[in-house]
Formats: structure tokens, C-alpha cells, sequence
């Protein structure tokens, strides 16, 4: 069985090695963000919120990385601006006590936390997707925002894969 600690290490080593994936474009972090605004006005479970927060943490993240590619600045600061990035996001909702309940959690870990974690690694893979797509069509993307629309497709499947989840988990 997975524990806390494996899966927070490995949520780490995907949000401290930024420069393994491409950035993608300001509008696709605003896509994700506007999916994690309708997620909570729609009063969305956390589990599910919380793949959109991490995967907006990431695209944030990848965003800023490639910014500071261009501008010739060094990894480290990628590195740190994505740690600060995760610590001022989660850091508030811990002090608040929105996270940290120890009847809403998924494996042992926080429901949001663990979710996060998920939309962090899969933010990355829908990143890898559109590449594989767009280098199958002589490095052309097949359609219009395409490399907007595969991110918020992977992350409303694995919303819904979330929510199958849950709902087999918890009734």
C-alpha cells in the first residue's frame, strides 16, 4: 500500500523538476484556473477541486520555468519560485484549517493534498500528449487551442475517474 511519504516524495520530484516538461502558454494556466473557479463555485468535493489546484500550481509553475528559460536564468530559481509557489498555497489553507482534518483524507493524506498531487503529475502528462500529437502531424497542432483543450481533457477525466472513486470508496 502507498503511504504518505511516497506519495508526497514523488509529488515533490514532479513539482521541483520543472525543466522535465515544457511550459505551456498564460492561456492554458487561465483555462485551468477558470475550471478550478467554476469547480468551487459549484461546491465540487475537495478530491476533485484539488486536482485542478495542483494541476494550476503546475502550470504556473511550468509557466515561470519557461519565462526564466528565456530570460537565461538559472533552474534553482524555477525550483523555488514552484516551492514558494505550492507553500503559498497550501501553507494558508492549513493555518485556516481547510486542510488537516483527519476524517478527510484519501490513503492518510489530506483529500485536497492528495488530489493536488494528481493534478500536479497530470498537468505534465497532458503536456507530453499534445507534444506526441503535434510531432504526429509535422509539429502542427491537428486543431485550434489544441494545446488548451487536451490539458483540461486529461484533467475532466481524471476528475471523473476521481469521482468514480469516491463514490465506490465512500457510497
Amino acid at each position: 500500500m502507498i503511504n504518505k511519504l511516497q506519495i508526497l516524495l514523488f509529488g515533490c520530484l514532479v513539482v521541483f523538476l520543472p525543466s522535465l516538461a515544457k511550459a505551456f502558454c498564460p492561456v492554458c494556466t487561465i483555462a485551468v484556473g477558470a475550471g478550478l473557479g467554476l469547480s468551487r463555485y459549484l461546491k465540487v468535493d475537495d478530491a476533485i477541486s484539488g486536482i485542478w489546484i495542483g494541476a494550476l500550481l503546475m502550470s504556473s509553475s511550468l509557466w515561470f520555468a519557461g519565462y526564466l528559460k528565456k530570460k537565461k536564468v538559472g533552474t534553482l530559481w524555477a525550483v523555488i519560485f514552484a516551492a514558494a509557489l505550492y507553500a503559498a498555497t497550501f501553507v494558508p489553507l492549513h493555518y485556516y484549517s481547510i486542510i488537516g482534518h483527519p476524517s478527510n483524507t484519501i490513503y492518510g493524506l489530506d483529500r485536497l493534498i492528495f488530489s493536488a498531487i494528481i493534478g500536479t503529475i497530470f498537468f505534465p502528462i497532458s503536456a507530453s500528449i499534445h507534444k506526441k500529437i503535434k510531432s504526429s502531424n509535422k509539429n502542427k497542432s491537428y486543431f485550434p487551442m489544441q494545446s488548451v483543450v487536451i490539458p483540461i481533457v486529461v484533467l475532466l477525466l481524471s476528475s471523473l475517474a476521481m469521482y468514480v472513486f469516491l463514490t465506490r470508496i465512500y457510497g
